[in-house]
C-alpha cells in the first residue's frame, strides 16, 4: 500500500512538474491546411502547442491562394488571446512554383518566427529571442526584368490503371495552360485530354466500356477597380457521355465583390453574370429533335466566403437559362461550413443541390442496360445532390507539442 502511495505521489509530482514547464513557454494555437505542423513543432520548441484555439496566447491562422506564376501566396493572421485579446496582426509570403515543399515550409516557419515575436515580448518571453540583422547592403535588391512578361506555361499527363481476374480498367489524361496574372489582367488558356477504358468478362463474353472527352477554354478577365471586374469567356468540349460531337460558346461576363478584392483571402461575396451563345453538334439526335443547334444563355450566381478564427463559411446560389426556353434552366446551391462551436468542439458540414431542367444534349431514345451499368451515357434527371457532415470533440491535455513519428503513415 505504502508502495502504491509513493507511484502515485510520483506520478503527480512528475504531471506537476511537466505542467509548470508547459506553462511558462507562450501556448500557440495552429490553424492551417498547408503547412507541415509536426515540422513546426520540431523546430520551434520554445513554445507550447494546444489542441484548441481557446485554450492559446496565440491564434495562428494561416490561408493560401494560388498566385499568377503558379505559386502560392500564403496569409498568416495572428490572433492575440485572453491577456492579449486586440493584439492581432497579419503577414504574408509568396512561394515560386519552382520551390520545393523543405523550401516552403522553412519560409512559412520564418514568418511564424517573426510574426510570434511582438507576443513573445509581450508576454515576458523576451529572453528567448535573439536577433540577427542583415546589413542594408545585402538587403538592396534590384527589380528583375521579367524574360517571359508574367507568361507561365504547364504541361502535365497521367496515367492509372487496376485490374482482377474478371475485370481491368485504364485511364489516360493530359493537358497544358498557358496563363498570364498581373493586377491588371488575368488571362487562362487550358487544354484537356481524357480517355477511359474498362473491360468486364462474363463466362464467354467480354463488355467494353469507353469514356472519352476533350476540353480547351480561354479566359480574359480585366481589372476595372478593387471591387469591379470584367471578362470574355470561350470554351470548346466534345464528350461522349454528353453526346457532344462539338460544343463551342462565347460569353462576356462582369463581377462585383462587396469587399476589396485585397480582402479575398479572409471575406467576399461576389456577384457574377455572364450571357453569351453557345452552338452544339451532336453525336445522336437530342430529345428535341436536334443533331445541330445555336442557343443563346445567360448565367447569374452570387458567391460568399469568410475565413475567420472560428472556422470558415462558403456558400453560393447560382442560376442559369436558355433564351429561346425560359423552362431549360438549371439552379445550383452548395455549402461549405467548417464551425469550432466551442473549446474542443467543431462540426463540418458540406453539400450541393442542383435542379435540373437543361439538359439539351441528351440522345433520342432509351438508354440500354448496359450503357446505364457502365455510365456510358448521360441519364435524364430533374436534380442531383450530395451531402456529407460530422463533428469532433476533443478533450483532456490541453498541450499538443511532441512529435513522435514511429509506425507513422
Amino acid at each position: 500500500m505504502k508502495i502504491t502511495l509513493l507511484i502515485l505521489f510520483f506520478a503527480c509530482f512528475c504531471m506537476h512538474i511537466h505542467s509548470q514547464t508547459e506553462v511558462n513557454r507562450l501556448k500557440v494555437y495552429i490553424d492551417c491546411q498547408g503547412c507541415d505542423q509536426n515540422f513546426i513543432k520540431q523546430e520551434l520548441t520554445y513554445l507550447s502547442y494546444v489542441r484548441d484555439r481557446l485554450l492559446s496566447d496565440v491564434h495562428v491562422m494561416l490561408v493560401n491562394q494560388n498566385t499568377g506564376s503558379g505559386g502560392e501566396l500564403f496569409t498568416f493572421f495572428f490572433y492575440g488571446q485572453g491577456d492579449l485579446a486586440g493584439n492581432n496582426d497579419t503577414l504574408t509570403l509568396t512561394t515560386d512554383v519552382n520551390n520545393t515543399r523543405d523550401e516552403i515550409r522553412r519560409k512559412q516557419l520564418k514568418i511564424i518566427q517573426l510574426g510570434l515575436v511582438n507576443y513573445m515580448v509581450k508576454s515576458g518571453y523576451s529572453d528567448q529571442i535573439s536577433l540577427d540583422f542583415t546589413s542594408s547592403e545585402s538587403m538592396e535588391e534590384e527589380k528583375e526584368k521579367d524574360p517571359w512578361n508574367y507568361w507561365v506555361f504547364s504541361i502535365n499527363s497521367s496515367g492509372w490503371f487496376n485490374g482482377q481476374e474478371q475485370s481491368n480498367s485504364m485511364s489516360l489524361n493530359g493537358g497544358f495552360n498557358i496563363d498570364r496574372i498581373t493586377e491588371d489582367w488575368k488571362i487562362e488558356s487550358g487544354v484537356w485530354l481524357n480517355y477511359n477504358k474498362s473491360e468486364y468478362y462474363f463466362e464467354e463474353d467480354t463488355i467494353t466500356s469507353y469514356r472519352q472527352s476533350q476540353w480547351a477554354d480561354v479566359s480574359a478577365v480585366k481589372s476595372l477597380t478593387d471591387h469591379f471586374s470584367t471578362g470574355l469567356f470561350t470554351e470548346v468540349n466534345s464528350s461522349l457521355f454528353d453526346n457532344y460531337k462539338l460544343s463551342t460558346s462565347f460569353s462576356p461576363g462582369f463581377e462585383y465583390n462587396i469587399f476589396p478584392y485585397s480582402e479575398s483571402t479572409k471575406r467576399q461575396i461576389r456577384v457574377t453574370y455572364k450571357t453569351g451563345v453557345k452552338h452544339n453538334i451532336y453525336n445522336e439526335e437530342t430529345i428535341y429533335n436536334r443533331l445541330e443547334e445555336t442557343l443563346m444563355y445567360e448565367r447569374l450566381g452570387v458567391a460568399a466566403k469568410f475565413q475567420e478564427k472560428w472556422g470558415s463559411v462558403s456558400a453560393s446560389v447560382s442560376g442559369s437559362h436558355y433564351f429561346h426556353n425560359f423552362s431549360i434552366n438549371r439552379i445550383n446551391f452548395w455549402l461549405s461550413l467548417n464551425l469550432r462551436l466551442f473549446k474542443g468542439f467543431s462540426w463540418r458540414i458540406s453539400g450541393n443541390l442542383a435542379l435540373i431542367h437543361d439538359q439539351i444534349s441528351l440522345p433520342l431514345g432509351d438508354a440500354s442496360e448496359e450503357e446505364v451499368l457502365l455510365s456510358q451515357r448521360q441519364l435524364q434527371t430533374g436534380y442531383r445532390y450530395w451531402g456529407n457532415t460530422g463533428i469532433s470533440y476533443t478533450f483532456g491535455s490541453i498541450y499538443n507539442s511532441v512529435v513522435n513519428p514511429r509506425f507513422g503513415n
